[in-house]
């Protein structure tokens, strides 16, 4: 009896060193004591930075710095400056004795998406919210699973163009996977969902001979049709006066919209048939 007892007192006495040992331990990890011993004095965030705002990344780091050195948690505070405008990627770390690292990958735009966001040249989708991006930039709109078809046709497209001096300034794909492309010429092209890169090559090798020579723009070219074209041409007094309307119309609204006169698909097709 007095052996075991002896035992047990041997046992509580060695968990009542460790805890000694442990509690402080513990109490510093998780920011109970030691923040005004051990504090974070020093914030580094790399260099090269374009557009990340660094006092709204401060502002997200100060309350994990606070603290200190032992107790700051590196995953809290990567996942409150990734939240930072801009941002494409962060990594926190703590350096001996006092020091917070921040670095920090911006993200670069390569196209406006629908209404409220933009398009990385990663091929990541971020918010548009406080950001300036350059309103020179392509727009995209689509499915997000079609992120990398949209990108693709786009390039496409904008080589195929571009012999003609035409860019592409938008690319549409909607729901049931017909596409949509606005040119620099003001052009509205209605691809369809149909071998869209052989129509679009098709189009893109005819439209010089189709512009030759007339006074009024191509408003719209429907390219949904086996062998040819159903083009739209405006009349040039309207276009003028779309033009002209353009700086009051209201936000949202279509540029250089005009009205045309009705023709007939058959009688389009007919004079633009593919060669």
């Amino acid at each position: 009896m007095n052996q075991a007892f002896g035992t047990m007192a041997r046992v509580l006495a060695w968990a009542l060193a460790i805890a000694l040992v442990a509690l402080p331990v513990v109490a510093v990890v998780n920011g109970w004591i030691g923040a005004e011993r051990w504090p974070l004095r020093v914030l580094r965030i790399n260099d090269g930075l374009e557009q990340v705002d660094t006092a709204r990344v401060r502002a997200a780091v100060l309350p994990h710095a606070q603290r200190g050195f032992f107790a700051v948690d590196l995953g809290d505070a990567q996942r409150d400056v990734a939240r930072v405008p801009w941002v494409a990627g962060v990594e926190v770390r703590k350096k001996w004795p006092d020091v917070l690292e921040v670095r920090i990958a911006e993200h670069v735009p390569f196209a406006h998406w629908g209404d409220a966001r933009l398009l990385s040249t990663r091929g990541r989708l971020f918010a548009a919210e406080g950001v300036e991006a350059p309103a020179e930039m392509p727009r995209f709109d689509g499915p997000e699973n079609r992120i990398a078809d949209i990108v693709a046709l786009y390039n496409e497209s904008r080589d195929l163009f571009g012999g003609a001096g035409v860019q592409v300034e938008r690319v549409v794909l909607d729901a049931r996977g017909s596409w949509q492309l606005t040119l620099s010429s003001g052009t509205e092209v209605i691809v369809g969902s149909q071998e869209a890169r052989l129509r679009l090559a098709r189009f893109a090798r005819m439209l010089p001979r189709l512009t030759t020579g007339r006074s009024e723009p191509l408003a719209r070219a429907d390219l949904r049709y086996t062998n040819g074209f159903a083009l739209v041409w405006a009349q040039p007094e309207a276009a003028e006066a779309a033009a002209a309307a353009g700086a009051a119309a209201p936000a949202g609204a279509p540029a250089n919209r005009v009205a045309v006169a009705p023709i007939s698909h058959a009688l389009r097709i007919q004079k633009h048939g593919l060669t």
